[in-house]
């Protein structure tokens, strides 16, 4: 039964998802942006095909759920010893870790120098000990969304769970009130609203994945669609 209270479920939130979620199928199947050229990220700071933007363009399908303090929780669990769920007063408790790293969004902008704060995703990963057979990680959002990363990308020193945002709380059209940063990968792999961390045996591909979209989103060798 359709939740009348849903933002989804209003017919003309509805027809504006569908129409954006065509629209980037559609560049999945032209190759929209391709530049058939790879960089070095130990060299150059701006991936192939990147443009860089001052201020922190808004993407989403037309839904921005509203994830108040008292209604947040993470769950973090799949293939892993210690299964955690946490609400914010747990998360924020945790130890927290300040980052400043480069942001590449698949729609070509880029935006350098991102002050983030949060907890880094290796205390996460410590507290709930995944098991060696979990290789990949899936992340669930509150709207639906999901993504999947290799699990070495989630444990590398930049990836983190940020509530904080240049000085201030991440705002709710960017996925406040906690969410994933992952800089090395394009961000539709740094999911908004995260609710849940799967740890996992066998890699699912995610919502933009199985849209035509890379599985692996690497910037500097252009992995937009695959």
């Amino acid at each position: 039964m359709t939740d009348p209270t849903d933002p989804a479920a209003d017919p003309t939130v509805a027809r504006k998802r569908e129409k954006l979620i065509a629209a980037k199928e559609a560049w999945a199947r032209s190759g929209r942006l391709l530049t058939g050229t790879t960089a070095d990220p130990a060299r150059d700071r701006l991936p192939p095909g990147q443009s860089l933007v001052q201020d922190w363009p808004v993407l989403d399908l037309g839904v921005q759920p509203e994830v108040t303090a008292a209604k947040f929780r993470l769950d973090i669990d799949g293939a892993v010893a210690h299964p955690l769920s946490l609400d914010l007063d747990a998360f924020m408790a945790l130890p927290q870790a300040e980052d400043v790293s480069d942001i590449h969004c698949v729609t070509q902008w880029s935006r350098y120098d991102n002050r983030w704060v949060g907890v880094a995703a290796h205390i996460l990963i410590d507290l709930v000990a995944p098991k060696d057979e979990a290789r990949f990680v899936i992340f669930h959002a509150y709207d639906g969304y999901t993504t999947n990363v290799p699990r070495d990308r989630f444990e590398r020193p930049d990836a983190l769970l940020a509530h904080s945002w240049n000085g201030a709380p991440i705002a709710r059209e960017h996925g406040g009130p906690v969410r994933v940063v992952i800089p090395s990968l394009y961000l539709w792999k740094s999911a908004k609203w995260v609710r849940r961390i799967e740890f996992s045996q066998v890699d699912r591909p995610g919502f933009w994945e199985q849209r035509g979209y890379h599985n692996h989103g690497d910037p500097w060798t252009e992995e937009r669609y695959g």
